[in-house]
């Protein structure tokens, strides 16, 4: 009998490590992330079940047993309600513990969002909710409350001026109210650096008003090297108290971006922000400016011309004037360069 029970005991023992043993190799041995999946990213929404999740890994094409994962996922407390959210990046090789953990650490694979020349608010929400999980009804939304513009002290106006166009570092999982805080904490970051806002007063302008008048710039101009020189016609004009009659103004009083050519209709129009109507700056910026537009504002070149017209010569530069009637000769060179290549 004592054989027996002896016989019994090391069958039983046996069966236990073989067991541990496939435990081991299963859960923390065999990866749950093969070669044919790779590495991958995936996102788990706000507010994602726990069923939910992990569905989300199997439709990603990771293979396991409701089972095996349940019992892991409740021995390494990864279970909760609602689960952790964000983007996390996945690796091949890793197993089912591997990949649990990582998930349960909450460390997310940031995503690069770019801004680069958005036009409206709209645009801003549109181009950032195509990185980040709020859709742009959110985030316009709260672009759009008033009660959040006097918390941070902007108006629908000029709210794009907190936009400096560059490539950001963000979690996807990001709140509306999260990116806006972080695109203040930018912008005051970038204010501060190369003395900017000591060139903004010397200016007389205010940092809102210096974007403002970038965007102008950025509008009428694709060439770097003559934007010192563009934004010192406007600064001329606001000086002598003469509208600053700018075509991009009008434009985007009208909201008429696919037009080719300014016309009446958009000079005569009434709008705060066509330039052509009213003297001074429109109320806020025009499109979203870049930083080199916004340093060509603030690094203004010193002359007195008063006006400028496109070349026509296909080089995308312009010509200076002091006078009208240089002006104006200006413009029979933009119409006969324009003869020349075929183009009227």
């Amino acid at each position: 009998m004592t054989r027996l029970i002896r016989t019994i005991f090391i069958m039983g023992s046996l069966i236990i490590i073989a067991a541990g043993i496939y435990f081991y190799q299963s859960f923390y041995k065999k990866p749950i992330v093969t070669e044919q999946v790779g590495d991958l990213h995936i996102h788990i929404p706000t507010g994602s079940s726990y069923e939910e999740v992990k569905k989300i890994l199997k439709d990603k094409g990771l293979a396991f047993s409701d089972l095996t994962f349940d019992k892991t996922a409740d021995y390494m407390n990864y279970i909760k309600n609602p689960m952790r959210s964000g983007r996390y990046k996945i690796e091949k090789g890793w197993t089912m513990v591997e990949l649990i953990r990582h998930l349960r650490s909450g460390k997310q694979a940031p995503v690069n969002l770019v801004l680069t020349n958005e036009r409206l608010l709209e645009d801003v929400a549109g181009k950032t909710a195509s990185y980040i999980e709020p859709d742009s009804v959110e985030i316009l939304s709260l672009m759009k409350d008033q009660n959040f513009l006097n918390e941070i002290g902007y108006t629908p106006d000029n709210l794009m001026s907190v936009f400096i166009p560059n490539t950001y570092e963000v979690y996807w999982n990001s709140t509306p109210r999260q990116f806006m805080e972080r695109m203040i904490r930018e912008h005051k970051k970038f204010w501060s650096k190369s003395k900017r806002r000591d060139k903004a007063k010397k200016l007389n302008l205010s940092t809102q008003e210096v974007y403002t008048l970038a965007s102008i710039v950025e509008k009428e101009t694709l060439k770097n090297e003559e934007k010192r020189r563009m934004a010192g016609v406007y600064v001329n004009r606001l000086r002598k108290g003469m509208r600053l009659q700018a075509d991009p103004t009008a434009v985007f009083a009208t909201k008429d971006f696919s037009t080719a050519r300014v016309t009446n209709y958009h000079t005569k129009f009434d709008s705060p922000y066509n330039t052509y109507m009213y003297a001074g700056l429109p109320p806020g910026p025009i499109a979203m400016s870049s930083i080199s537009s916004i340093d060509g504002v603030l690094n203004v070149e010193n002359h007195d011309y008063l006006y400028f017209c496109a070349a026509g010569d296909g080089s995308g530069l312009h010509n200076f004037a002091r006078t009208l009637a240089q002006h104006n000769r200006n413009a029979q060179i933009y119409r006969d360069n324009l003869r020349k290549r075929g183009l009227r």
